[in-house]
């Protein structure tokens, strides 16, 4: 498997970068790579291109870049998870994940049941470390656009602030009647709600109805936050996305 980074410079045919810090490491430490080794870098905005490394030091790695690379692993479905802060690992797994499945956009949010509180220096700092978690998870899997991962937010505060659109609005919730793989296809984009390992409290179900969501389920048992984001996600890509045979 090819080595791929993300980088924040702008990428073009013969520009020149300095990777420091962890890439340096990884690249340098880790890979043992060496001058004159492929690489491929993307920006999430110029899309991939083939690099070649031009000198390693113990902090800096320099790479020529070269020709564009051309790369279809983008979904066509427009998947936005709003998703129930968890603790620690479980977070950072859902964010993995949900990038790996192809999700364009993630927004915490803090819940009634949530045991994560954060303020506001707290919460810079996990939506930085979500966001880095997320390029790392484009990294291996071949994307080349990082999902949006949102500041975090409370949840009532979302729903008084978010833009009305014509996407569908999911929550889920284990006693609904409906199926989520039972629901028409999604006309723009599909936005999935799912709760902390709390799961929500009545008052969120109710105030999630007001604002538009439809109450759907992943089946008979009661499954782990992650669990139900990999599910639920996995399902909507099987049923309108790229995972659908042929």
């Amino acid at each position: 498997m090819s080595t791929r980074l993300f980088v924040s410079e702008a990428l073009s045919n013969g520009a020149t970068l300095e990777l420091h810090g962890e890439h340096a490491r990884y690249i340098g430490r880790v890979l043992r790579a060496r001058v004159g080794d492929p690489v491929f870098v993307f920006n999430g905005e110029d899309g991939e291109w083939r690099a070649e490394i031009t000198g390693i030091t113990k902090s800096v790695v320099s790479i020529l870049v070269q020709e564009h690379h051309q790369t279809l692993t983008e979904s066509s479905l427009k998947l936005h998870l709003v998703q129930g802060i968890s603790r620690g690992e479980r977070m950072d797994f859902v964010v993995q994940k949900a990038t790996e499945l192809g999700v364009k956009r993630i927004t915490p949010v803090l819940t009634d049941h949530g045991v994560v509180k954060l303020d506001g220096s707290r919460a810079e700092k996990r939506q930085q470390h979500w966001q880095r978690v997320a390029e790392s998870a484009c990294e291996q899997c071949g994307r080349i656009r990082p999902p949006l991962i949102d500041a975090p937010i409370p949840i009532n505060r979302w729903f008084g602030e978010k833009q009305a659109d014509d996407s569908s609005q999911l929550i889920l919730h284990p006693g609904a009647a409906t199926a989520l793989q039972d629901i028409e296809s999604p006309q723009t984009k599909l936005c999935l709600l799912i709760g902390p390992e709390g799961g929500f409290s009545a008052k969120e179900y109710e105030d999630a109805g007001i604002a538009g969501f439809r109450e759907v389920s992943l089946g008979p048992r009661i499954l782990r936050t992650e669990t139900a984001a990999l599910a639920a996600l996995t399902v909507a890509q099987l049923k309108w996305g790229d995972f659908r045979p042929g």
